[in-house]
């Protein structure tokens, strides 16, 4: 079967490249994929085999502008279906408006999020207090939005949520009943859940370095904790920093440095990442409302126990308690989990094998498998989608 895959933007090494790359690799099917901004040299060096197909490009800014104008560049945008079987569009919150002109054929939404700024409480409530002044406007904005976004929803004949986190987004939303949305969870390949026995004195940070991971609480948490952990204990912080968020990286570079102990990885290779999970003590996940999180995946894989904040995917993902903890976002809380930690080899050994009992739950080979399944059950029924009924 042949594929289209849309994406916005494919710019980055994140889990939603790292996603793309291993739907094309592993797929049953022939897929391509399509964006509005594809950056070869930013993300994973494996997609430049692939066929990528780059559309007109629109900036990867996130000002309301440059957010307008690359929505009303996708509403414009028209694919040749007339090549492929299916289309699937990969949803971070824009994604959706271009199937108004692309649903000649079955349409799949394959879910991370509908716009967090819109229909995501926690990230919205924050977006609103930045606004200050302009309040009134963004609201206006909202309200448009979510209007032509439930009618870009009506042509999908499929959903596919990455996280119950995120059905429950989609349903309360109203852009789609639950019980018609089916969860699929990214994650990572099975010949990679290899334990590590080494515990080197310090916590991982791993993930891309920007406001909504909220790397703040580590480093308040780590300033907490320093004087009770053992000697030499440190945090490290590792992963990739784009252009929108250099202010954000200097900020906590410079709290970095009044504090001590902490040093930063800056868009380390995948095998430096690799032997910093192994190497480490136990991974702190500290997004304010992730939507599923590699990165707690990552570390149970790695046979590290993982601190995530009790809100979102990691609530989906890690066992508190089994696999690791999950507290809520204060630095206090987590200080004591890492001082626990710090001070006890054996709970780290044993929550450790624990989550590497779990991880074989999140593979990329149950994900794809059953995207694949999903994409011919919807092909076979040649259901057309209900808008275009």
């Amino acid at each position: 079967m042949r594929v289209a895959i849309y994406h916005p933007w494919v710019y980055l090494k994140s889990g939603l490249e790292r996603t793309l790359l291993e739907i094309v690799r592993r797929s049953r099917h022939d897929w391509t994929i399509y964006t509005n901004h594809y950056d070869r040299d930013a993300s994973y060096p494996e997609l430049k085999t692939m066929p990528v197909v780059e559309l007109s490009r629109v900036s990867v800014r996130r000002s309301y502008g440059s957010v307008v104008s690359a929505g009303l560049q996708m509403l414009r945008t028209k694919l040749d279906m007339d090549r492929f079987d299916a289309l699937v569009i990969s949803c971070e919150g824009l994604g959706d408006l271009i199937t108004p002109r692309n649903s000649s054929r079955p349409v799949l939404c394959l879910c991370f999020t509908p716009l967090r700024a819109t229909f995501d409480h926690e990230y919205r409530a924050r977006l609103l207090h930045r606004a200050g002044k302009w309040r009134p406007l963004v609201n206006l904005l909202e309200l448009g939005f979510r209007a032509l976004d439930r009618f870009c929803w009506r042509r999908y004949s499929a959903v596919v949520a990455v996280s119950e986190t995120i059905r429950q987004r989609i349903a309360v939303g109203g852009l789609y009943p639950a019980d018609a949305v089916q969860i699929l969870h990214p994650g990572i390949d099975e010949a990679q859940i290899r334990p590590s026995t080494r515990s080197d004195p310090y916590f991982l940070v791993p993930g891309r370095i920007m406001w909504t991971k909220n790397v703040e609480l580590a480093v308040a948490a780590f300033e907490l904790a320093r004087p009770r952990l053992p000697a030499n204990f440190r945090l490290a912080i590792a992963g990739m920093v784009d252009d929108k968020s250099r202010d954000y990286f200097a900020g906590l570079q410079r709290e970095a440095a009044r504090i001590g102990g902490i040093e930063f990885h800056s868009g380390p290779p995948d095998a430096e990442m690799r032997t910093l999970y192994d190497h480490c003590t136990a991974v702190l996940f500290t997004a304010f409302n992730e939507d599923w999180g590699l990165v707690p995946v990552e570390g149970m894989a790695a046979g590290k126990p993982v601190i995530g904040v009790n809100v979102g995917g990691p609530t989906e993902s890690i066992l508190d308690g089994v696999t690791g903890f999950l507290e809520p976002n204060d630095p206090a809380a987590f200080a004591e989990r890492m001082v626990l930690l710090a001070n006890d080899p054996a709970l780290v050994r044993s929550l450790g094998a624990a989550a590497t009992e779990r991880a074989h739950l999140f593979t990329w080979q149950i994900f794809v498998s059953g995207l694949d399944d999903a994409l011919e059950r919807m092909v076979a029924e040649a259901k057309p989608s209900p808008a275009a009924r």
